[in-house]
């Protein structure tokens, strides 16, 4: 009899650290897309988010706060290597560093860094993020005017003419 892992329950674990990583990476997408129906679908219905001193429960409530606040603003929002860990066959944690930049239709920005603190919880064969804290290590908030310039973009790759 041997210690190692059977090879099918690390490729298991794997495949479902993968998911996360790809529901983190939906979110990320249609938060910026502003495709609220499908950022919808990402969370538990019983979804809680932790925001500096506001807490949100519900997913609904959760779409309706962050759209009703990013209406005509641009964002980009970045998560990088995050740390996961599977807790039971239906729950899992994680923690992403991010970075975001949010742009004002008044010509505010915001730019960001922190950390995602998350719970997933696996519904049928799908993740999704059950509960979520915000923390942020740094933000910077520049004026309108301020010097920041901004290009548009027509969503194709800057060589295609």
């Amino acid at each position: 009899m041997t210690n190692e892992p059977d090879v099918r329950d690390s490729l298991e674990r794997l495949a479902h650290i993968h998911a996360i990583t790809e529901l983190k990476a939906r979110y990320f997408r249609f938060l910026d897309t502003q495709q609220w129906d499908l950022w919808r679908e990402l969370f538990a219905d019983d979804v809680r988010f932790q925001f500096r001193e506001e807490e949100l429960t519900g997913a609904d409530a959760l779409v309706d706060y962050v759209a009703a606040h990013l209406q005509d603003a641009v964002t980009v929002h970045h998560g990088h290597t995050p740390e996961i860990s599977l807790i039971s066959p239906v729950s899992a944690r994680g923690i992403w560093p991010m970075e975001d930049i949010l742009r004002f239709p008044d010509g505010r920005v915001r730019h960001g860094y922190g950390h995602y603190h998350e719970t997933y919880e696996r519904l049928g064969d799908e993740w999704r993020i059950k509960t979520m804290k915000l923390t942020r290590l740094r933000v910077e908030d520049f004026p309108p005017g301020d010097g920041v310039t901004t290009s548009t973009s027509t969503g194709r790759p800057l060589n295609a003419g």
